[in-house]
């Protein structure tokens, strides 16, 4: 059941299911690649509290992190995510900075 196209599409859903995660996946989205401390100042949120959250999305294939010298930065690496996103907040895809 593991290769099922239905189980990989719910466990996007449900890594995309909780309000700060879906924040986090919009923010990369819109303003492209960022680092934690970026995503602490827009939404207050702890940077345990952050990393957490960019763990999930990272086990679930929604991001990925980039080294540049000392900093990591995340992007969104699924362009499934982002037309899951962009359905849901009324976005334009075409305005989303998505990583091939």
């Amino acid at each position: 059941m593991e290769g099922c196209p239905f189980e990989k599409r719910a466990s996007l859903l449900k890594a995309l299911a909780h309000p700060l995660r879906l924040r986090l996946v919009r923010g990369l989205l819109r303003c492209g690649c960022r680092n934690v401390g970026c995503m602490v100042e827009q939404t207050g949120q702890s940077q345990s509290c952050i990393s957490q959250h960019l763990a999930k999305l990272k086990a679930a294939g929604i991001v990925r992190a980039v080294r540049n010298g000392n900093e990591i930065y995340y992007e969104v690496s699924d362009p499934r995510a982002a037309a899951v996103v962009a359905a849901l907040l009324d976005d334009c895809k075409e305005d989303y900075h998505i990583a091939l």
